[in-house]
């Protein structure tokens, strides 16, 4: 039997809230007004074509007035659902699948789903360092050419 866990990015968010003290009343909070996809792109440092590609793939459906997009907070929460997917390295077929729940605030995981994504991301961090160390090396082989270049023939 698979153990499951569920990941919430609003239990997350309201955690870190309360410890930086930004925590506000629910009563008081702004985060209830509609955002435009403007406000949304700035809030969550992204691109409108991100936002619209989102939207475009169905991960998103934000409201319409008109050619307007308002992001309601449940479009946001899902919208932070996405970004902390890709941030975990998953893909937006993975990130679909994974919150597939109807409220659509939480990444459904199993431990092998973890698992399998550590391995992913090591074997990636394996890449990447080798890359870094290869292209350090070719560096140094102009910096040396650089010196030889710059002494005087005997």
């Amino acid at each position: 039997m698979a153990c499951s866990a569920i990941f919430s990015v609003a239990d997350a968010a309201g955690a870190e809230a309360v410890a930086d003290g930004r925590a506000e009343s629910p009563a008081l909070a702004a985060d209830d007004l509609p955002m435009t996809i403007g406000e949304v792109a700035r809030e969550f440092g992204l691109t409108l074509r991100a936002l619209r590609f989102y939207e475009a793939k169905r991960l998103l459906a934000p409201a319409r007035r008109g050619a307007v997009r308002l992001y309601r907070r449940s479009d946001r929460e899902r919208l932070a659902l996405i970004v902390a997917g890709r941030r975990l390295g998953f893909t937006l077929a993975e990130i679909s699948h994974l919150a597939g729940l109807p409220d659509g605030r939480r990444l459904r995981l199993t431990r092998a789903q973890c698992l399998a994504q550590i391995n992913l991301l090591e074997r990636q961090k394996r890449g990447i360092e080798a890359a870094i160390a290869e292209l350090r090396q070719i560096y140094s082989s102009f910096y040396r050419k650089l010196l030889e270049d710059r002494e005087p023939a005997c």
